[in-house]
C-alpha cells in the first residue's frame, strides 16, 4: 500500500537542536546510500557500523544505547535478511530502546513477498514510534557490487530461480524513498512496495548484464539441493545454507511477478530501468575486475 505524500520536513529538523539520524549497516549498499543522500541535504547522520565513531553491531546490544543516543530517526537494515532467524526479537528489544531513547521514526528495509519478514515489520510497526516499511525486490547492484558480482565475472551465476520473472530494483531508488521517510510527512503507517519498471526472468538479466559488459555470462538455473551444496561447498555455515534454502524456495515462487508504482508514489517519477543501470556501471567499470 503506497499514497502520495506531503514534502513537509520532519518537525525534529525543524524545531532543533536536530538530532542525528541513525543509518544502520551504514556501510552496506542501502546504508552508505542513504548516508550519502541525507548528507548531501544537510541532515546530520550516525553511521551504525562496527567500525563506526559510535560502533553499532545488531549482534552486540551493548552498542545501541551509545549509537541511539540523541537520534531523531533510524533507517533499519538488518543481517543477513530481515526474515532471518532472530531478527524479530532483536529488532522488538531495539525499538523498545530506541523510543525510550526519544527515536521519533523507524523505516525498516524489509522484502517483498518475504512471510519470514513479517515478523520483524510486525516488531517495528508495533515499537511506538512512526513507522514506514520498505518492501524491495531483487536489487540491480546485486549484478555489480552484490553477491552476483563474482559470478559475472567468473563468466557463470548458478542460480535457483529457474524461469520466474522478477522485478528487479536500482538500490539508489530505494534510497531516495528511504530518505523521504526518514526526513518527510506522509509516510508514516504505510507499507512501499517498491519494484523496478519491468519483469525480467534471471536469464534475460544475465542477458543484458553481459551485453552491457562485453563479458561472456551465462545464468545457470539450479535446484534448490544442488544449490545448497554449492553454497555449502563456498564455506557458509549450515543454519545459513538451510535458512536461504527456505527463502528463496518462497521468494522465487512467482509471487513477485508483478510492478508496483510505489517508486511513483512515494518520490513522484517513475522508477530507473535496469538498461539504464548497466549502462551507467559499464561505464563505471563495473565488470572489468
Amino acid at each position: 500500500m503506497t499514497q502520495n505524500t506531503r514534502k513537509t520536513p520532519l518537525s525534529s529538523y525543524t524545531d532543533g537542536p536536530a538530532g542525528p539520524v541513525l543509518v544502520t549497516c551504514g556501510t552496506g549498499k542501502n546504508g552508505s546510500r542513504v548516508t550519502e543522500r541525507l548528507t548531501a541535504r544537510g541532515y546530520p547522520v550516525r553511521v551504525g557500523s562496527r567500525s563506526g565513531e559510535v560502533p553499532f553491531d545488531w549482534e552486540s546490544p551493548d552498542t545501541w544505547d551509545a549509537a541511539l543516543e540523541g537520534a531523531r530517526a533510524v533507517f533499519l537494515v538488518c543481517q543477513p535478511d530481515v526474515g532471518a532467524p532472530g531478527v524479530a526479537e532483536a529488532l522488538h528489544d531495539f525499538g523498545a530502546r530506541a523510543v525510550k531513547a526519544g527515536v521519533e521514526r523507524l523505516v525498516l528495509l524489509s522484502a517483498r513477498g518475504e512471510d519470514l519478514a513479517l515478523p520483524a515489520e510486525r516488531a517495528v510497526r508495533e515499537a511506538g514510534a512512526e513507522w514506514t516499511i520498505l518492501r524491495a525486490s531483487w536489487f540491480f547492484q546485486n549484478f555489480s557490487e552484490g553477491v552476483f558480482g563474482p559470478f559475472v565475472l567468473a563468466g557463470e551465476l548458478p542460480f535457483p530461480a529457474g524461469e520466474v520473472r522478477e522485478p528487479f530494483i536500482d538500490v539508489d531508488d530505494i534510497a531516495e524513498v528511504a530518505v523521504a521517510a526518514l526526513t518527510e510527512d506522509g509516510h508514516h503507517g504505510l507499507v512501499h512496495e517498491l519494484t523496478g519498471p519491468r519483469l525480467l526472468t534471471f536469464g534475460e538479466a544475465v542477458a543484458e548484464v553481459a551485453g552491457a559488459s562485453g563479458r561472456e555470462v551465462r545464468y545457470v538455473p539450479m535446484d534448490g539441493g544442488p544449490y545448497a551444496e554449492l553454497l555449502t561447498a563456498q564455506g557458509l555455515p549450515g543454519e545459513l545454507v538451510a535458512f536461504l534454502g527456505e527463502l528463496f524456495g518462497q521468494l522465487l515462487d512467482g509471487r513477485n511477478a508483478s510492478v508496483t508504482d510505489g517508486v511513483q508514489r512515494a518520490l513522484g517519477r517513475p522508477p530507473r530501468d535496469f538498461a539504464r543501470f548497466l549502462e551507467a556501471a559499464a561505464a563505471e567499470g563495473a565488470w572489468q575486475g
